[in-house]
């Protein structure tokens, strides 16, 4: 990774002083964090704000919420490229807000070992994804309640064992999944942190990555390594960025601004904004206190950026429908995929 993150930091040092282009431009809280490209909208995305909002973004607003929805859930796997950005509290704040919202939204716990979703909820899940892969439970026991209606699942080791599975459980398994599919609207799956094997599998079989950074070098670094290995190995993958512990807006549009810089001279890739999670010390305490900060304190700086996180996220409809090997989409498509690129991978 040492020619990666050499070729960022020239990158950033060239771009030092130097006019960055609109489209990496955020005026005010709650706009669309930096692009290689933009949609014909005067270079910004809808911020979520009207002309008499008094400046704050329109939490109320559902772009695309609780619509007739036809077809599998949207799979979006929350990653990154090192530990302790906070990824796992902006996968579980997240499925809060889109509860609020009217969606329906799930957790996997994939981030193996650490079990940190369990832990924020302050819950303890009798059993694990790898229950239902071996064929112990169905997915309906698997599926823990946490708090504001979201549900979770934790992942254990399970997904490695798809590996495992022989026809007639992958099939049990995959129709069981399907069901799933219908009872919800969006599925987040919290990755390990990192450039593992296993994580980059699940981010290539997910509809949508989600990549969270901080201001950090190192994880600024990190993030664009994720980026390459993405990148090479699917160049339609959809990744957008979404920079955590940002003490303003200004300090998040740099850091997505350079990303995006170097993405597309490096990686010709159009690295899109999906927002910012302004610094807080109520996200501290709220871990502390084992309660989400959309819970716990719904007013917070960090919460209402977190609300127009996921006002974006469900905007663009369904998921890609070429690339998925004929696997189908929502979570059911999601383990085929992961399945065939573990055991891809195991070949190797």
């Amino acid at each position: 990774m040492n020619d990666q993150a050499e070729n960022l930091r020239k990158a950033i040092e060239g771009l030092k002083g130097a006019r960055l282009p609109d489209s990496g431009r955020l005026a005010e809280p709650g706009r669309q964090l930096g692009s290689g490209r933009q949609p014909d909208s005067g270079g910004q995305l809808d911020s979520g704000r009207r002309p008499d909002s008094g400046g704050q973004p329109d939490h109320g607003r559902q772009p695309a919420a609780r619509r007739a929805r036809a077809g599998p859930a949207r799979v979006f796997a929350v990653t990154s490229g090192k530990g302790g950005v906070g990824k796992t509290n902006i996968s579980a704040n997240l499925a809060i807000a889109l509860g609020e919202m009217g969606f329906r939204a799930a957790i996997i716990d994939a981030d193996f070992g650490l079990s940190n979703v369990e832990v924020l909820f302050g819950a303890m899940p009798r059993f694990k994804l790898a229950d239902a892969i071996r064929g112990e439970k169905t997915i309906d026991e698997i599926l823990c309640d946490g708090p504001a209606g979201v549900k979770f699942i934790s992942g254990g080791t399970g997904v490695e064992e798809l590996v495992r599975l022989d026809a007639e459980q992958a099939a049990a398994l995959i129709a069981g999944l399907s069901e799933a599919d219908a009872e919800f609207d969006a599925i987040i799956i919290d990755t390990g942190a990192g450039l593992s094997d296993t994580v980059l599998c699940m981010c290539l079989a997910a509809d949508e990555v989600i990549l969270v950074a901080t201001p950090e070098p190192t994880s600024v670094t990190d993030a664009y390594a994720l980026i390459k290995l993405l990148s090479s190995r699917d160049r339609e993958k959809e990744i957008r960025l979404v920079v955590n512990r940002a003490e303003t807006p200004g300090e998040a549009e740099d850091i997505a601004s350079k990303l995006a810089h170097v993405a597309a001279r490096f990686l010709e890739l159009d690295l899109r904004g999906l927002g910012y999670v302004l610094s807080d010390p109520l996200v501290v305490r709220s871990v502390k206190q084992q309660t989400p900060f959309m819970i716990g304190y719904p007013r917070s700086r960090a919460s209402m950026c977190v609300r127009d996180i996921a006002a974006r996220m469900m905007e663009g409809g369904a998921p890609r429908a070429d690339g998925d090997g004929g696997d189908g989409k929502g979570l059911s498509g999601f383990l085929s995929r992961i399945s065939r690129l573990l055991s891809a991978q195991y070949r190797a």
